[in-house]
C-alpha cells in the first residue's frame, strides 16, 4: 500500500498539468505515492500529449465532464493510500513540500485534513490558504465587503481567517481543493466528496464533514504555486450560475435549521452579488461589442533567467513570437539570488514576467525568491528547455 495518492482532475489544460507533474517528479523522490490523472472528456488532446512522456501515471479518460467531485471520487475508490491528496492541475509544488506535509500529518494524528501555503505569482500568499466556515454571519460579513475592509478582524475577516500567522501551523476549518491533504481514515469515516457540487463548494463541504466527524483541519507553511483559475473560466455565465449554485447548495445543506430572520438575508445576498456579476459581465461584453474596450493594456516585458543553452532557445522562440525580452544568465550556483540580485529595467508601467528556466533553478528556490520581496508589476513565469514552453498565469508560450 502506498502512503500517498495524488489525484489531479484536467480539463483542457495539457500544459499546465505537465508543468505540475514535472514538480511531482521531484517532489515524490522522497515519497512513496501514486499519481491519478482523472480527464474529463477534455477537447484539447491532453491523453494523447500527457500519457507518452508521464509512464509512471495512471491516466482515467472520462467520456464526460463528471465534475471536479465526481471526477475526484473515482480515483479515491480505486486508491488504497493512508493519505490523499486532490490537487489542482494549474499548481506547482516545490521539492520538499510533499514530504513534509506527509510528516506533518504522522505527526498530528486528529488531522483529518491539511492545506498548504498557496502563492500567487507575484509572491504573495493567497487568502484562500486559509479559510473559516461560511455560516450564515460568516457568508453575510463576505458578501457585505465586511471581510475585504476588515481582513484581519476576528469576526469580519473570518471567512480568510487574516489575523492567522503565515509562517507557523495553524488550525483551521476550510481545506481549499487546490491542495488538501485528506487522511483516509477520516475519509472512511465521513464519505467522500459530495458529487451534489459539480465544481467548487465540495472542499468547504467536506471539511465541514471531517471537523463534525472529531477531526481537525491545519494549515501547513509549506509552498506551492497557484495560478489561481487557469482551469476555469472565471468570466462566463456558466462560471457564476456553477459558484453560487454551490453556495446555496452548501446553505440549504448544513443551515436549512437557520431562522428566517437569517436565512433570508442570506440567500438574497448570495442571488444579489450572482446578479452583480452576470450584470458586470453583460456590461463587459456589450462595450467589447461597441469597440469600447478601454485603454489598451501594453505588452508585457520578458526576462530570462537560465543556463546559456535554455537562453539560447528561448531567445528563439521570443524572437518568433515577437515578445519583449531580455536574457541573463545564470542558475542557482552563479546566480542564487536570481532576479533579486540584477538591476530591474524601467518596463515604464509594463507588466513584467521572470521566466526562470526550470532546470536552472528548484521550485524551492523560485518560490522563495518571489516571496522574500516582491516588486510592483513583476510575476513569475517558467520555462521549460525540454519542451520549449513558456508558461504564465494568462496564456501557453510555445
Amino acid at each position: 500500500m502506498n502512503k500517498l495518492t495524488i489525484v489531479i482532475v484536467n480539463y483542457n489544460v495539457k500544459h499546465y498539468v505537465e508543468q505540475c507533474l514535472l514538480s511531482l517528479e521531484r517532489a515524490l523522490k522522497e515519497v512513496d505515492a501514486f499519481v491519478f490523472v482523472v480527464d474529463n472528456h477534455s477537447s484539447d488532446g491532453s491523453i494523447a500529449y500527457l500519457k507518452p512522456h508521464f509512464h509512471w501515471v495512471q491516466f482515467i479518460e472520462s467520456n464526460h465532464n463528471l465534475g471536479f467531485a465526481r471526477a475526484n471520487n473515482i480515483a479515491i475508490r480505486q486508491s488504497e493510500s493512508e493519505y490523499v491528496l486532490l490537487l489542482n492541475p494549474d499548481t506547482i509544488v516545490a521539492e520538499h513540500t510533499l514530504a513534509e506535509a506527509v510528516a506533518f500529518m504522522d505527526a498530528h494524528p486528529k488531522a483529518g485534513a491539511a492545506a498548504a501555503r498557496m502563492l500567487k505569482t507575484d509572491g504573495t500568499p493567497a487568502r484562500e490558504s486559509r479559510r473559516g466556515l461560511p455560516t450564515p454571519w460568516v457568508a453575510f460579513y463576505k458578501m457585505t465587503g465586511l471581510c475585504n475592509r476588515y481582513p484581519n478582524n476576528r469576526r469580519f475577516g473570518h471567512y480568510y481567517m487574516g489575523w492567522l500567522p503565515w509562517d507557523t501551523p495553524s488550525q483551521i476549518e476550510v481545506v481549499s481543493g487546490a491542495f488538501c491533504l485528506l487522511r483516509r481514515k477520516a475519509l472512511d469515516e465521513v464519505g467522500l466528496l459530495d458529487e451534489d457540487f459539480f465544481m467548487y463548494g465540495e472542499d468547504i463541504d467536506l471539511s465541514y464533514r471531517i471537523l463534525k466527524g472529531g477531526y481537525e483541519n491545519w494549515y501547513m507553511p509549506l509552498s506551492i504555486l497557484h495560478y489561481k483559475g487557469e482551469s476555469t473560466q472565471k468570466s462566463s455565465f456558466r462560471y457564476v450560475h456553477v459558484f453560487y449554485d454551490a453556495m446555496l447548495i452548501f446553505f440549504r445543506k448544513h443551515y436549512a435549521h437557520a431562522s428566517l430572520l437569517i436565512s433570508i438575508p442570506i440567500k438574497a445576498a448570495i442571488y444579489m452579488k450572482a446578479l452583480s456579476e452576470l450584470v458586470k459581465m453583460q456590461v463587459a461584453k456589450a462595450k467589447k461589442a461597441l469597440g469600447l474596450r478601454g485603454r489598451k493594456r501594453p505588452t508585457p516585458y520578458y526576462i530570462f533567467i537560465g543556463q546559456k543553452a535554455a537562453l539560447e532557445h528561448a531567445k528563439a522562440l521570443s524572437q518568433a513570437k515577437g515578445l519583449d525580452a531580455t536574457f541573463i544568465e545564470g542558475d542557482e550556483t552563479t546566480l542564487p539570488n536570481g532576479h533579486q540580485g540584477i538591476d530591474m529595467p524601467t518596463t515604464d508601467g509594463k507588466k513584467t514576467y521572470i521566466v526562470y528556466d526550470i532546470h536552472a533553478y528548484s521550485f524551492t528556490q523560485i518560490f522563495e525568491l518571489f516571496s522574500a520581496r516582491q516588486h510592483d508589476g513583476v510575476t513569475l513565469a517558467t520555462y521549460n528547455d525540454h519542451t520549449k514552453t513558456i508558461i504564465t498565469e494568462e496564456e501557453i508560450i510555445r
